[in-house]
């Protein structure tokens, strides 16, 4: 697990500044703090920071071949590195040390861009090619981890975190109101767009291959997520098959050289790889809980039932309201506008974790993987109702009574009455789009400035998701919104969320029910196996229902979640009233102030509910102190 970083130019002549390279370097420390190392020739130039996992002594990078014409820097770990290295020995490749990083050199020497097929893990790199002078980026299945692109007619370069970018002289960043209008639907940035103009993530299960000639190459997909008919199996066929493969997941991802531990969370799917990987260890296994002093957010009983039941080292903390003094410090690990409020406890239980162990095991990908999440019952119902409503009376009474009728944000979503008559209304990917945003129009029309409203060129902020929703044929509506979230969702908040946390406090994470091999069977399973009769992730509780307490099993599901409600009506009040009202905040640039101080008013007065539109106001605040310049378009190093 490691930052890297480097520059490809467009003269292939003009020498690298080792200095530069090292400010983007190092502008990544906190993703490696155990070693850093450069490399260039005319041209090109890479960089590395490092933190040990796997052969703490020989895995040094940059890492070169054995004639010196390929070289690599690499984020991640291959979990199958060990099978593919044998192979690669009995076709006479030699080995001068054992770190997965070197397996991708040789696999690369044999099959060059199709070593991708070969990989089971999570990663990010980049691989120079001088015999060819081609530069290789890839980015592992689903995205766990993060790879950023900056482009412009003269040079091209990447990084883990965009923060590098701004360490590079001579280069300008504005900000992109199509992604603020995107931040403020979804709270985060999706697809290839960031917040700032010219820099693009490289998406999941994609490759670009670019010379100094072809820098504005377009990426190719290398592997797709798409269900797909299998062998009949029987019902317990399946749990069979489920049981096997997350064993294997989870056995693969406890390969290191450094102390493994698990974020246990109390719910379903930690529960399920800390069961698994406890079974594992010949000495207890160390795990980490979050709680939250308001007992309706939190799962702490259930999380020490698990940890009880399986003898584990236990550790866990409570987040107090004070913890949301951390903003500005995750504003500067995060370097866009992020407004998953759950990440200021994931950077808690990271730093938590940190202290004993260098890798944590997560649950991440199993409500993705096996129909976990509440709203996939809800649209289901929807979709059911939908497909009996002719086209006429969607598009015309009802569409026109979800425009008029009351919000009422505070109840629970069965009885949120304009929500279900908005995605009757809706085709079913725009439907999913919509109960996926959490600031809808018209008030997030309503909250952006004037200035910023008139830049804006009409394109769809949902547009990823009705890509990967309608790339999804056979008329089956969870495995679409499944794919959505795959493809969009989990890459571009959840993942995002673990990466920087842990990688801020030295750690690393891993999840392994987020195995590419795992997810492929997970796809071609029925869907309804995933949800029966309201029950979520049914297959998958049968699973595992001998091994997980039955409080965890049939309890409801909490998530991660901050009462930002409450904190906002109360510790984050002055914060907010500073930060995002004073009209001398930068912010001011960027929303309508008036407007967003009527919905605080409301929201405190309880007559609505705005916790969460209030608290990406608040997030798009602190990102404004640290990067926004005079302008609304205008950014400054942080």
């Amino acid at each position: 697990m490691c930052g890297i970083t480097g520059v490809l130019y467009a003269d292939a002549s003009r020498p690298v500044d080792h200095r530069n390279l090292q400010n983007m370097g190092r502008a990544l420390a906190h993703r490696g703090p155990d070693a850093e190392g450069y490399w260039s020739e005319p041209g090109i130039g890479l960089g590395h920071r490092r933190l040990s996992i796997i052969d703490l002594s020989t895995g040094d990078q940059p890492m070169a071949n054995e004639d010196n014409t390929l070289h690599v820097v690499f984020n991640g770990e291959i979990y199958n590195y060990g099978e593919i290295r044998e192979r690669l020995i009995a076709k006479g490749h030699r080995f001068r040390t054992t770190s997965d990083t070197e397996v991708l050199l040789h696999l690369y020497e044999e099959e060059q861009t199709g070593l991708l097929s070969r990989l089971r893990g999570m990663f990010a790199f980049a691989l120079w090619d001088s015999r060819n002078r081609t530069l290789l980026l890839a980015r592992d299945h689903v995205g766990i981890k993060p790879l950023y692109i900056y482009r412009d007619e003269h040079v091209l370069l990447f990084a883990s975190e965009p923060k590098a970018f701004f360490a590079y002289p001579g280069i300008e960043l504005s900000l992109d109101p199509t992604a603020l209008d995107q931040y403020l639907a979804f709270g985060v940035t999706c697809g290839t767009r960031s917040i700032f103009k010219r820099v693009e993530k490289l998406a999941p299960a994609h490759a670009l291959t670019v010379s100094s000639r072809t820098l504005a190459a377009s990426a190719r997909r290398y592997w797709s997520l798409t269900p797909q008919a299998a062998a009949p199996r029987s019902e317990e066929g399946w749990i069979d098959a489920i049981r096997h493969k997350v064993t294997e997941a989870v056995r693969l991802t406890t390969i290191a050289d450094v102390p493994v531990g698990a974020f246990l969370s109390g719910g379903v799917d930690s529960s399920v790889v800390v069961s698994t990987a406890a079974a594992m260890q010949s000495s207890p296994l160390r795990t980490f809980s979050m709680g939250f002093e308001d007992e309706a957010f939190s799962e702490l009983p259930r999380a020490r039932a698990v940890a009880d039941r399986y003898g584990t080292a236990h550790h866990e903390e409570i987040v107090h309201a004070d913890a949301a003094e951390l903003l500005e410090l995750l504003t500067r690990f995060y370097d866009e506008p992020f407004a998953d409020s759950s990440a200021l406890p994931t950077f808690l239980v990271s730093r938590m974790a940190s202290r004993h162990v260098k890798v944590a095991l997560s649950g991440d990908g199993g409500d993705e993987a096996f129909g976990g999440y509440a709203r996939y019952g809800h649209d289901l119902r929807e979709a059911s109702l939908r497909r009996r409503l002719p086209t006429t009376l969607r598009r015309g009474p009802i569409a026109a009574a979800a425009a008029v009728w009351p919000r009422a944000d505070w109840l629970p979503r069965v009885l949120r009455a304009q929500t279900l008559l908005t995605n009757l209304s809706l085709d079913p990917a725009e439907a999913y789009a919509n109960t996926l945003m959490t600031c809808r129009d018209p008030i997030r029309r309503r909250l952006l400035s004037g200035d910023v409203r008139a830049t804006l060129r009409g394109e769809r902020v949902e547009g990823p998701i009705l890509d990967a929703y309608a790339a999804v044929s056979g008329g089956d509506p969870l495995a679409a919104m499944i794919a959505a979230d795959i493809a969009v969702t989990l890459p571009d908040d959840y993942l995002v969320k673990v990466d920087r946390a842990s990688m801020a406090n030295g750690l690393e994470a891993r999840p392994p029910l987020l195995d590419h091999e795992l997810l492929e069977l997970a796809a071609a399973m029925p869907s309804t196996l995933k949800i029966r009769g309201g029950r979520t992730k049914y297959a998958f509780r049968r699973a595992f229902e001998r091994e997980i307490p039955q409080q965890v099993l049939e309890g409801p599901k909490h998530g991660f979640e901050v009462p930002v409600d409450t904190w906002l009506r109360g510790p984050l009040r002055p914060v907010f009233e500073s930060a995002v009202l004073s009209p001398q905040a930068p912010i001011s640039a960027l929303v309508d102030q008036q407007y967003a101080g009527s919905l605080y008013k409301a929201h405190l007065a309880g007559t609505s509910r705005h916790g969460q539109v209030l608290w990406t106001l608040l997030v798009l605040a602190r990102w404004a102190e640290r990067y926004l310049s005079h302008t609304a378009t205008s950014l400054r190093s942080a």
